[in-house]
């Protein structure tokens, strides 16, 4: 078994995660078997009761778990499928030491940071290794070098490195290479520092991939070579990409990354068969079609609460070879502002899940303007809620219609929640969460976007449709178009007098991949760009990459 510990310096949101993520791309298409793990420093057991405006979107995995978004970018950038055991939090890791004191399994020893809370680590990291069988185990610690939190990961695998010997195990450090503009150059001090902390710590780093606006010289790399202590060819230039995330795999691999690891840890594999990934790349950079999608939503300032969504729709671009444009709408804006102006220019709308009551009643515009004016919709969880609240006051005249989450008193709780859910106190992992089979209606838009009868998706909600009011929805032409096994809970909805109208209870954006685009996605790019051939050119500024 070899191990890779990525960890980062100088500032937070270097971009960790893509370069594991990339480096793992790399090492599979060398024939490896690889899977990633995050280290989260936070206290929290899980990111689950944290707000988008803390920590991002929450990824969910098959087993519902519920983690970093750093895990999205592990599965989409390779073919590991993730579960709770590659997420560890040091709120995991204490609740765990806590248990063990309470049990007796330290027998009567003081507890203390070192041993016991740094075993409990690397005991995590054996966990997966034996569990997965892999080659390689590639291993990100979260927050920066120098954090008081992050201390025990790094003793952690410090003395884990100890463990398994010089050659199983590699360090690759993410730093940061400022360009001072009033000064015209790049400077190399603070990833000095960063490294020299890492030092102290007892840990040297084998590769320094160096995040950068501008090429790194030779001179500089000679630099941070002399005096970070790794070779002159193990300082990586990272550069910002220009178009899109899935070209940092190739950038590494220009700089040799991947042959540094095999070296450090003796894997005599073939080069990378990379391909099918340049291929991903054209579709990206010189796409033969275009179209404009609308994301509305109440967090649309923050880039990451929608990551796995706006990934997705790039996916369905590449697959329909269609460059994505993005339009980020807030979801408060439709609320007060000119809906038509707003919207009426979009190829497709798409209203992606979400909590709370701020922002509901924009989305229901939204999806009522797409119903009326044959734009291509695409609800997500929140997004089939906010669908079936609309359907039911607009079209079935049920005034007052709305879900328990937002009105409790609704003379129509169309949405309400789940009979599991009813005496649930704890907040923490306690909703649908997790992998859940579907079954498709023959003949529906849902079956034949998926070809397919039965599916598995992951699911994060408390409320659902209530079936007291199908009858009367399905009358109305209000398709239910896949629900659970026993018919009991619905999971997609769709509208068949309209071009394109298709919601679900679930999140398929979570099995989305570049090279494996899901079929939701996949279809509404192809229906957007298709309605966006009969509208005028877009003019508005207010597009977003």
């Amino acid at each position: 078994m070899k191990y890779i510990f990525v960890t980062g310096g100088v500032v937070s949101s270097l971009g960790k995660g893509l370069t594991a993520a990339s480096l793992g791309t790399l090492l599979e298409n060398r024939g490896l078997k690889v899977t990633l793990q995050k280290f989260d420093p936070y206290l929290n057991v899980d990111p689950g009761t944290m707000s988008p405006y803390q920590h991002g979107e929450v990824y969910v995995l098959d087993d519902g778990a519920e983690t970093d978004l750093d895990l999205g970018h592990y599965e989409r950038f390779t073919s590991t499928k993730l579960s709770r055991k590659n997420a560890t939090t040091s709120g995991q890791v204490y609740q765990q030491v806590l248990d063990n004191e309470r049990e007796g399994v330290y027998l009567g020893k003081t507890v203390q940071v070192i041993p016991h809370v740094t075993d409990e680590i690397q005991r995590r990291i054996t966990l997966l290794a034996d569990d997965t069988k892999a080659d390689v185990i590639i291993t990100e610690i979260g927050g920066t070098v120098g954090d008081i939190e992050g201390l025990p990961f790094l003793e952690a695998i410090r003395e884990f490195a100890l463990d398994v010997g010089p050659h199983n195990v590699c360090f690759l450090h993410v730093t940061y290479v400022p360009f001072i503009k009033a000064a015209g150059e790049m400077k190399t001090k603070p990833s000095q520092q960063g490294v020299a902390k890492l030092r102290e710590i007892g840990i040297a780093p084998h590769i320094l991939v160096c995040r950068c606006e501008h090429p790194l010289n030779k001179d500089i790399r000679q630099k941070l070579s002399l005096f970070c202590n790794v070779p002159f060819e193990a300082v990586i230039e990272e550069k910002d990409v220009e178009h899109s995330i899935y070209e940092v795999p190739l950038m590494l691999q220009r700089e040799r990354t991947d042959d540094l690891v095999c070296r450090q840890l003796q894997l005599d594999v073939p080069p990378a068969a990379m391909g099918h990934w340049q291929d991903i790349i054209r579709r990206l950079v010189a796409p033969q079609h275009r179209v404009r999608i609308g994301v509305v939503g109440k967090y649309i300032e923050l880039q990451d609460a929608y990551k796995s969504v706006y990934e997705a729709l790039k996916h369905g671009g590449i697959a329909n070879d269609c460059g994505v444009e993005i339009e980020q709408i807030e979801s408060e804006e439709l609320e007060t502002g000119d809906v038509a102006k707003l919207l009426k220019e979009l190829g497709g709308i798409v209203v992606p899940g979400g909590f709370g009551e701020r922002g509901v009643e924009g989305k229901i515009k939204a999806a009522r303007y797409a119903r009326e004016n044959k734009i291509p919709y695409l609800g997500l969880c929140l997004g089939m809620q906010i669908a079936t609240i609309e359907f039911a006051r607009n079209v079935l005249g049920l005034a007052g219609a709305h879900s328990t989450e937002f009105d409790a008193a609704t003379p129509h709780p169309v949405i309400h929640l789940q009979e599991t859910q009813r005496h649930v106190k704890r907040k923490g992992g306690s909703m649908r969460l997790g992998a859940q089979e579907c079954q498709l209606v023959m003949g529906t838009l849902a079956q034949k976007l998926y070809g397919a009868f039965t599916v598995s998706e992951r699911h994060r909600h408390r409320y659902e449709f209530n079936n007291a009011y199908r009858e009367q929805f399905e009358a109305a032409g209000f398709v239910i178009s896949g629900t659970t096994p026993d018919n009991q809970l619905v999971e997609v909805i769709e509208i068949p007098a309209h071009p394109f109208f298709i919601a679900s209870q679930f999140h398929p954006e979570f099995l989305s991949k570049p090279n494996r685009p899901h079929p939701l996605f996949r279809g509404f790019v192809a229906a957007a760009h298709q309605r966006q051939h009969k509208l005028p050119l877009p003019s508005s500024p207010r597009a977003a990459a």
